[in-house]
C-alpha cells in the first residue's frame, strides 16, 4: 500500500521551507551560482557509492548502533547507558556526543510492540548542507558520506537551517573552535573497504549496508514479496534527490516523525526559483553581513 500524503497544500511553502530556501541562496550566492553550489555534478558517475538501509520492522530498540557509534567515533559516554530504556520517554535528535539515537513510537497495528526508529545524517545525493555553506566545509564523497571540514567552519550555521532532516548539530561546548557535529557514515572504514560500524554491530538485521542500487533493489525486492509487512514507499529514494541513507517501514513514514512533504528535487534546484524572483541584493547583502558578524565574533571569542 502506498502511503498517504498529510492533507497540506503541497503549494504552500512552510516557514522552515522559506528558511532553507534562504539558507542555500545565501551559500550558493556567495559561492557562485547555484548550479555552482551542487555538491558535485558528477554524482551521476559515481555508480558504485555506498549507501544504507533501515528496515524499520526489524528494529527491536536495543540501542546496539548506538553503542558502536559512540565506540567507533570516540564520543563521551553517556550519561544513561546504552542498556537503559528510560531514554525512550523522550524524543531525541543527533548531538556533538550522540551522532546517532533511536527513538521509540507506538504501534497503530499492535500496542504490545513498539516501532523504533534510527536517526542519524542521511547523506543527501546533493546535500542541502553543501550547497548552503558559504566556506564549503561540506563535501560529498565518492563513495557516498557527506563529510565537514572543522577547519574552516567559521559558524554560520547554515548548513542546520538547510538540512531537511535537522541533524547537523552545533557544539555549543567549543565556543572558541566552531564545530558542526554529525554522523560521517564512518567514512574510514568504508573508503577501506569496512562497514559502518552501526550496521557491523546491529543484531537484528535491521541496517544493512552496500551499493546504494543494490541496496533500492533489495528494498523493492522486499516491499514486492511481503506487501502486508510494508509499505509501497523505499524513504530515501527520491526525497530531496535521494539519499544515501534510506528505510522502509511497515507504517506511514510520518507516524515516526519523518517529513513527509519533501520534494523531489534538490534543495539548491528550489532556490533557482527563489534566485530569479528574488532581486539579487536581498539575497547578498544579509549573507555577506551574516558572515562577516560570525566572522568578527568568532574572532572575539578566540582573542
Amino acid at each position: 500500500m502506498k502511503e498517504e500524503g498529510n492533507g497540506k497544500n503541497k503549494g504552500a511553502v512552510s516557514r522552515r521551507e522559506l528558511l532553507q530556501a534562504m539558507a542555500v541562496v545565501g551559500g550558493a550566492t556567495l559561492i557562485g551560482s547555484s548550479t555552482e553550489a551542487f555538491a558535485d555534478r558528477k554524482l551521476s558517475g559515481w555508480p558504485d557509492r555506498r549507501g544504507m538501509l533501515t528496515d524499520l520492522t526489524e528494529c527491536v530498540g536495543c540501542r546496539t548502533c548506538e553503542k558502536a557509534c559512540n565506540q567507533a567515533n570516540r564520543l563521551p559516554e553517556p550519561e544513561v547507558p546504552f542498556d537503559e530504556k528510560s531514554v525512550f520517554d523522550n524524543k531525541r535528535r543527533p548531538t556533538a556526543s550522540a551522532y546517532t539515537v533511536v527513538n521509540r513510537y507506538d504501534n497503530p497495528k499492535s500496542s504490545g510492540q513498539p516501532l523504533y526508529r534510527k536517526v542519524q545524517c542521511n547523506h543527501c545525493n546533493e546535500p542541502g548542507c553543501a550547497s548552503a555553506c558559504p566556506v564549503k566545509a561540506y563535501t560529498k564523497t565518492p563513495e557516498g558520506p557527506v563529510l565537514y571540514n572543522a577547519d574552516v567552519c567559521f559558524g554560520c550555521r547554515y548548513c542546520m537551517v538547510a538540512c531537511p532532516f535537522m541533524v547537523p548539530a552545533y557544539d555549543y561546548e567549543s565556543a572558541l573552535e566552531p564545530r558542526i557535529v554529525k554522523c560521517t557514515m564512518c567514512h574510514g572504514r568504508v573508503a577501506n573497504g569496512g562497514i559502518p560500524a552501526c550496521a557491523e554491530a546491529c543484531p537484528a538485521g535491521a541496517v544493512t549496508f552496500g551499493k546504494r542500487s543494490d541496496l533500492v533493489a533489495l528494498a523493492r525486492n522486499k516491499v514486492r514479496n511481503n506487501p502486508d509487512r510494508y509499505l509501497d514507499h523505499i524513504y530515501g529514494e527520491y526525497e530531496v534527490g535521494g539519499t544515501s541513507w534510506m528505510y522502509i517501514s511497515g507504517v506511514p513514514f510520518g507516524q515516526v516523525d519523518f517529513p513527509t512533504t519533501l520534494p523531489e528535487k534538490p534543495l539548491v534546484e528550489q532556490a533557482k526559483g527563489f534566485l530569479s524572483a528574488v532581486p539579487l541584493v536581498l539575497t547578498i547583502w544579509p549573507a555577506l553581513l551574516t558572515m562577516c558578524y560570525a566572522a568578527t565574533q568568532n574572532k572575539e571569542d578566540k582573542e
